[in-house]
């Protein structure tokens, strides 16, 4: 079984996150860069499927600036057999739906009989590529799982709903996608940071992938403006003579709070 995962390298969360006010981009220079947590998680689920399944072949495949290849590097280091990091500076500012088109060229392209993704990233928090992935693709999926057995043919989970819980089955090869139910991911030791050098680690372009960023009849979010938060005002104080409450209802009318 080829089991692939998707990673991304993202801010880290205990750093500054700021927007670029000229871009409209992550300022990726104000914090650390890391390995996304629930791409290391998806990549635990992995990885403990082929610690108990022998010829189980784990791959990382991440889209990210060539910067990023110390941080995908991880995902070997932990474990997996080999990597795939698509660079093109045609992708800087990549929208879901063309980071889907070309995760799905790239996961063509290697081969797969289980994706496995986070349910969303801890920088842009869309939720939505393993779902567009699998549609690119055409083969099933199941989101958001906050548990995950798998076999030779199939893959299932337990998923949270409003009203309690659901058991779903999708037949390989499929696409899903896990929350932070999942445990948390093992740590890289010595040994496999060595072994981490000398496993397969594999660069492709647009070029390779023959995807067009540009073309016209493809479906594109972009940034038309941006602005700073504007500082907190001072909110509206009521003292109360004897009127408070008739003051109170106005403001609630007035901002159409009830």
């Amino acid at each position: 079984m080829k089991i692939v995962v998707l990673v991304k390298e993202v801010p880290d969360t205990y750093g500054d996150r700021k927007l670029n006010l000229e871009t409209g981009l992550a300022d990726r220079a104000a914090s650390e860069s890391v390995l996304d947590e629930i791409g290391e998680r998806s990549l635990e689920v992995a990885l403990s499927h082929a610690d108990k399944n022998p010829g189980t072949e784990v791959v990382v495949l991440s889209m990210a600036p060539e910067s990023a290849a110390a941080t995908v590097r991880k995902g070997l280091a932990m474990g997996a057999a080999s990597a795939v990091q698509i660079v093109d500076e045609e992708l800087l500012g990549a929208d879901m739906g063309l980071t889907a088109e070309v995760l799905a060229a790239a996961l063509q392209k290697i081969g797969f009989d289980l994706v496995i993704a986070g349910n969303q990233s801890t920088d842009g928090s869309g939720g939505m590529i393993a779902s567009m992935v699998a549609e690119l693709l055409d083969v099933p999926a199941a989101t958001s799982l906050n548990s995950v057995e798998i076999t030779d043919a199939a893959v299932s989970g337990e998923r949270a709903t409003d009203g309690g819980t659901a058991e779903v089955t999708a037949q390989l090869p499929a696409v899903i996608s896990i929350t932070e139910r999942l445990p948390d991911a093992r740590f890289p030791n010595f040994k496999g940071i060595m072994a981490a050098k000398k496993k397969p680690f594999e660069t492709m372009s647009l070029a390779d992938l023959a995807i067009d960023p540009h073309d016209a009849d493809a479906s594109r979010s972009i940034v038309i403006a941006i602005s700073e938060k504007p500082p907190r005002a001072a909110g509206v104080k009521i003292v109360d003579e004897g009127d408070a409450g008739e003051k109170l209802a106005e403001f609630l009318i007035e901002n159409r709070l009830v």
